[in-house]
């Protein structure tokens, strides 16, 4: 195991240079980048990024424009040089890869384009709150999803099945969206009740409190959109629990053990639970990046909670390249880390499993 965790940290830097290579050239081809963004805002239009490519794009057309970008008719040449020069973009492609690789190896991202921050503060800035979102979502899931997972597996059939069938359905059929919208009406002061509060991950005199009224304060504000996401996220791996542990429980291992004298708690925790669990926690790392950044970027929005995802979003819509790369780069060293972690617990979980053959 030793040689296959050596092998596995070896690769990490291969995989995000590939990572970052691919996504540096794809991102310089396409259209629409920050000095494009910036002529837009000069000549009067208040759109987003997207909107400002569309709308440049038809000018360009409609004119003849001696620029490599699009939008600058009309723009003075002096300022069209001066913002390449403030991005960069003064310099060859292959200057800007290899400085920003050499940059990234020594986790210096550089400066936000727009925010007057580097990209590392603006990442430990949000940090907190994607993992506050993401590891207590993953946790609240797994602890419903395997104990509900197991019993429907037991009870594969009953009325306990069928009811608790429907209420997965229900909870992985409705948007999360629309749950969180929900929960606002009803419980953040939208309509009915105002029992937690709307917006933000702590109150405005958090730090005026005590240990225990920050703790108190902390899980008031998160609880609604851990909540959300729980309901969005639990159903498929209630589903996959109990397809797994029903599949084991019809092989003849089992028959031998219950012929055996072994009841059901020994059949299920001693003999079934190690085999069964493998495929939920190849799952886990997954569910985690997913809680992380991509599955909160909505509930980070409608709850006002400045995360990793939201800064991501923005990230692309502003085409702010230090703080796409910087994230990006953050997201995928997370995911290697964690599924290294995962094949670690593979064989924590069933010892027989050695990747070092791998």
């Amino acid at each position: 195991m030793r040689n296959y965790i050596l092998k596995r940290i070896l690769l990490i830097p291969l995989t995000l240079f590939g990572i970052l290579c691919v996504n540096f050239f794809i991102i310089q081809m396409a259209p629409g980048g920050p000095v494009e963004y910036m002529l837009a805002k000069y000549r009067g239009m208040n759109v987003d990024a997207t909107s400002a490519l569309t709308s440049t794009a038809q000018m360009h057309s409609a004119q003849n424009n001696s620029s490599s970008y699009q939008g600058a008719q009309g723009v003075p040449d002096y300022l069209v040089e001066e913002l390449k020069k403030q991005f960069g973009f003064d310099e060859p492609i292959y200057v800007r890869f290899a400085k920003m690789v050499r940059d990234y190896a020594l986790f210096d991202f550089g400066k936000s384009y727009y925010k007057d921050k580097s990209v590392a503060t603006l990442i430990w800035e949000r940090m907190p709150v994607s993992i506050s979102l993401g590891l207590w979502s993953t946790l609240i899931i797994y602890l419903i999803s395997i104990p509900l997972g197991i019993k429907k597996a037991v009870c594969d059939g009953s009325k306990f099945d069928v009811w608790t069938s429907f209420v997965v359905v229900l909870g992985a059929s409705i948007p999360v969206f629309l749950f969180a919208v929900f929960l606002i009406v009803f419980f953040a002061g939208g309509t009915y009740f105002q029992w937690f509060p709307l917006r933000g991950l702590t109150s405005a005199n958090f730090d005026s409190l005590s240990l225990g009224g920050k703790i108190l304060d902390y899980f008031w504000h998160i609880t609604l959109p851990v909540l959300t996401m729980v309901i969005g996220g639990f159903a498929s791996l209630t589903m996959l629990t109990k397809n797994s542990f029903i599949d084991e429980l019809s092989k003849p291992y089992v028959l031998t053990a219950r012929a055996k004298g072994a009841n059901q708690h020994q059949v299920l925790y001693h003999h079934v639970f190690r085999n069964a669990m493998l495929i939920v926690i190849a799952g886990f790392p997954s569910l985690l990046i997913k809680m992380l950044f991509t599955g909160s970027l909505l509930i980070e929005v409608i709850f006002s909670l400045n995360g990793l995802g939201l800064l991501g979003y923005e990230a692309i819509m502003t085409r702010d390249y230090p703080v796409i790369f910087g994230t990006l780069y953050i997201f995928a060293l997370i995911g290697l880390v964690l599924k290294l972690i995962s094949d670690l617990t593979y064989s924590l979980v069933d010892p027989r499993i050695n990747f070092d053959a791998i």
